[in-house]
């Protein structure tokens, strides 16, 4: 070829037509580390997680992108992180790296990115799990229920006893718990998670909480007092014992207890308030951890127990399994 009618792009052209597409992965840098970007794993309501590859190490991680529409969604955002980065909990997903990129502007339709780099989990999330076992009809053993459920709880009670504000995580879930191999649940998505404690004294502050659970807080796992938030009560730590309650019927049943009603297209809020847990016939579970489900899911916030109580309660049912095996 005469280097006089050398072209660039029809000799790429040429190797890519030889070769096949090349298609070269996009790639961030978050804390002076470098990440190819694999594929998109999940997707929700307020952000999307891919699985990308340190390109120095070749470790994988899961990267969550939050867009941010307004100073307040990129506040939000900046408020997980910090949560994420200041909580150590073998329980707790760990922080590997943050970053921020651009700044929202509502007016111009202009958007910023938060980026969370977080540890990868291959086994999936929780209700990963339970959807595969729904299909084969392969429920957990109450030994291996009580220990799953147990180290949440544990991870739970560390936010509820933070100092000095307690926290509440406040989307509780099977989605919202992610698997090691070998079970070990690890409590993710802290970006609901705000003040426990709250003394609601009129009708602003109390539609302002509700409207803030229902964009937050899945409503199959809702307790009954962020469904209808009355404008004088006090609501504290055991807001997270409902959706604990729910989640530990699902890690036996597969589901919550109110995902049927909502699959139907019935009022869940309505099937919540209405305050009767049913199990369905036919499984192996104890009358004791059956009166747990029921016990976490009183409609009285004040009669639930709270987690260090319910762990307690864990370990008896525990001691009790081992006596009978």
């Amino acid at each position: 070829m005469d280097m006089l009618d050398f072209n660039p792009s029809l000799l790429l052209s040429k190797l890519v037509s030889n070769m096949g597409c090349v298609c070269l992965k996009p790639s961030v840098n978050i804390e002076g580390i470098r990440y190819k970007v694999l594929r998109q794993v999940a997707e929700g309501g307020f952000s999307t997680v891919d699985l990308v590859q340190d390109t120095g190490t070749g470790k994988k991680y899961a990267l969550k992108r939050i867009v941010c529409h307004s100073v307040e969604d990129q506040n939000l955002a900046q408020k997980e992180v910090e949560i994420t980065r200041n909580l150590n909990h073998p329980g707790i997903v760990r922080l590997v790296g943050a970053s921020t990129v651009g700044s929202p502007d509502i007016v111009h339709n202009i958007t910023s990115e938060v980026m969370l780099v977080m540890p990868f989990y291959p086994r999936g999330t929780l209700h990963d799990e339970l959807e595969r076992r729904k299909l084969t009809n392969s429920p957990l053993s109450q030994t291996t229920v009580i220990s799953v459920f147990s180290s949440v709880c544990k991870a739970v009670v560390l936010l509820h006893n933070t100092s000095p504000v307690p926290l509440a995580h406040r989307d509780i879930k099977p989605h919202n718990v992610l698997l090691e191999r070998d079970l070990s649940p690890i409590l993710m998505d802290l970006g609901s998670v705000s003040p426990a404690r709250h003394t609601v004294s009129n009708l602003k502050e109390a539609q302002y909480i509700q409207d803030t659970a229902s964009e937050r807080c899945s409503m199959t796992y809702r307790p009954p007092e962020l469904f209808q938030v009355s404008s004088e009560c006090t609501l504290d730590e055991r807001t997270d014992v409902w959706s604990l309650g729910c989640l530990l019927y699902a890690i036996m049943f597969y589901e919550s207890p109110f995902d049927s009603v909502y699959e139907r297209g019935d009022s869940v809020a309505l099937a919540v308030q209405n305050g009767r847990t049913e199990f369905p016939s036919g499984h192996n579970y104890s009358q004791g951890l059956l009166e747990l489900v029921t016990m976490m899911m009183n409609l009285d916030l004040t009669f639930r127990p709270r987690v260090d109580v319910v762990l307690d309660k864990l370990e008896n049912l525990a001691m009790v399994q081992e006596d009978q095996l």
